[in-house]
């Protein structure tokens, strides 16, 4: 996807544009295509971004490390403020208090909005922060019960050494 200039999307018909996106994002692993739509429009002061998109990702399941398919989907709306001191480089303290107003996104009304990184940030957002392949995942099943023949894994041989070195 191409930047958007955003001076040039004051002259666009009802000054939006809408992208059709059926691409892999860089920095993103996806199995498929990330495909859906942007719609970038100029309000003035604002930049009113949406977006509607979809892929499959493979994640690792956090209880039993076996590998699965997720399906991420974006359906969101964000608002991002045109501030021509934005992309100033400040000479700031290293610690300071922000307030919370200062905590939205700002761009230049003279510079370009890159609608495949917001879509990229989109996508990231979406990745479950608790990764299972099932609800009732049991976990890593152990095979060192009581009987079990199964030797230990070679990374825990020292472990298991001091283990036993320890009374009873």
């Amino acid at each position: 996807m191409d930047a958007i200039f955003i001076p040039q999307l004051t002259k666009a018909p009802e000054r939006t544009e809408e992208l059709q996106v059926k691409e892999f994002l860089p920095g993103l692993e996806t199995l498929t295509p990330v495909r859906g739509q942007v719609r970038v429009q100029h309000h003035g002061n604002y930049l009113e971004v949406s977006g509607q998109a979809e892929a499959i990702v493979t994640c690792t399941c956090n209880r039993c490390l076996q590998q699965y398919n997720h399906r991420l989907a974006v359906n969101t709306k964000e608002v991002i403020w045109l501030d021509a001191t934005a992309n100033q480089i400040q000479d700031l303290p290293l610690e300071r208090e922000v307030v919370l107003e200062d905590l939205v996104e700002t761009l230049s009304p003279d510079g370009y909005f890159y609608p495949s990184e917001w879509l990229y940030e989109q996508m990231c957002l979406e990745f479950p922060q608790r990764q299972l392949c099932d609800l009732n995942c049991p976990g890593i099943l152990s095979g060192t019960g009581e009987g079990s023949d199964k030797s230990v894994d070679s990374r825990w041989a020292s472990l298991e050494a001091l283990k036993k070195q320890l009374p009873g």
